[in-house]
């Protein structure tokens, strides 16, 4: 970064960062917008997109879609699949399955709260993974009040999965009928060293964090200001933790700088203690009896691997992938491999066939337990 500073202007490299901004449509794609409001007012902000006729046939726009999941596109959708986003993200997040589930499967993406379109929570209102899992619960009720449910969270989102599962065990039993649970965690979270000493992080826990987190609340834009100003450094710690590979897409990289510079420091700030409290290892088994995919990246310096292995440990039928090589962001730094195992779960949630609802029963579904096994392997 030093070489960088000395041998490239800072005009150059906003202009280099401005053409990264419009070299991909990554974070283009909108549905049919609605509004849920959470139990204290927050307004929530979510799309649909539906299903729609295949165009020009096999390989018109929705053909490449349709053969990748295995069905017509025409039929009406069995399912809804939602999905909800993590920390210092948004919708936009889930751009390449998006990109690939349309027109095949109905799908649902919303926003958590403070978090991209969605309304800020009350000043004051203090955060917690449960009252994101309430917020999921008036998201679904506003966006697909019937018909069978997959779930799909990345991080947060699968906390927020699991939080709907503790406090709605009768919604899960009735209308889910698949989940999956992306680079996330069960519980624990303040074990995470972040690819740090252990003794070391646990001073920066006692000593810096409080203090840095307090500030980014009572002088949020001093903090702000502070943030654009050193853009550049911000921009490296952002890669090093969302990816796993060196050689990511620069685009890709820079999207994902976008979606965190987007979220408000104080929104950082108010939403990080509520990791340390999460502890949802028991509501896991809601998910006993349907298909379920355990997702992680190999080099996940967040959510490490060894927090999915402790799902998959209490779904013993779940689907575990570690993907090889890949970071915090794996839905963005390798989609391909995402997508199908997607599409592996939506087949055995059974959502090929048109009119099915309800919980289905218990199903085989140990594809990929094995570090990086591809999908029916």
């Amino acid at each position: 970064m030093a070489v960088e500073r000395l041998t490239v202007g800072r005009g150059m490299r906003r202009k280099a960062r401005l053409a990264l901004d419009s070299a991909g449509p990554y974070g283009t794609l909108r549905g049919t917008p609605g509004t849920a409001v959470a139990e204290d007012g927050t307004e929530l902000y979510y799309e649909v997109d539906e299903v729609e006729p295949t165009a020009g046939g096999p390989n018109g726009p929705n053909g490449a879609a349709a053969r990748l999941f295995g069905r017509r596109s025409s039929a009406p959708p069995p399912v809804t699949v939602v999905f909800s986003h993590g920390y210092c993200l948004t919708q936009d997040s889930w751009h390449f399955q998006r990109a690939a589930l349309r027109g095949v499967v109905r799908t649902v993406f919303w926003d958590q709260r403070s978090h991209g379109r969605s309304g800020r929570a009350p000043a004051g209102s203090p955060v917690s993974i449960d009252q994101l899992g309430r917020d999921l619960k008036a998201v679904i009720d506003a966006a697909a009040p019937e018909g069978p449910l997959v779930l799909v969270g990345h991080s947060m989102g699968g906390m927020t999965t699991m939080a709907l599962a503790a406090q709605y065990p009768e919604l899960i039993a009735d209308r889910v009928v698949g989940a999956a649970f992306v680079g996330t965690s069960s519980g624990r979270l303040s074990e995470v060293t972040y690819g740090l000493p252990a003794a070391g992080m646990n001073v920066l826990r006692r000593t810096l964090l409080p203090g840095a987190f307090k500030l980014m609340a009572v002088q949020t834009e001093l903090v702000e200001k502070g943030r654009r100003a050193t853009a550049d450094l911000f921009a490296g710690i952002i890669k090093r933790y969302s990816f796993g590979a060196r050689d990511v897409d620069p685009a890709v990289a820079r999207f994902a700088e976008r979606l965190i510079e987007a979220t408000p420091v104080d929104v950082v700030a108010a939403f990080y203690p509520a990791f340390g409290e999460h502890d949802k290892l028991a509501a896991l088994s809601a998910f006993a009896d349907v298909p379920v995919l355990v997702l992680a990246g190999e080099k996940d310096m967040i959510t490490p691997a060894e927090h999915s292995e402790t799902i998959a440990g209490e779904l013993p039928d779940a689907g575990l992938v570690i993907v090889p090589g890949a970071g915090h962001l794996v839905m963005l730094e390798q989609p391909g491999t995402v997508e199908a195992h997607l599409a592996e779960l939506l087949d055995a949630a059974g959502a090929k066939g048109a009119g099915t609802g309800g919980r289905r029963g218990p199903r085989p579904w140990r594809e990929g337990r094995a570090a990086g096994a591809q999908p029916g392997s």
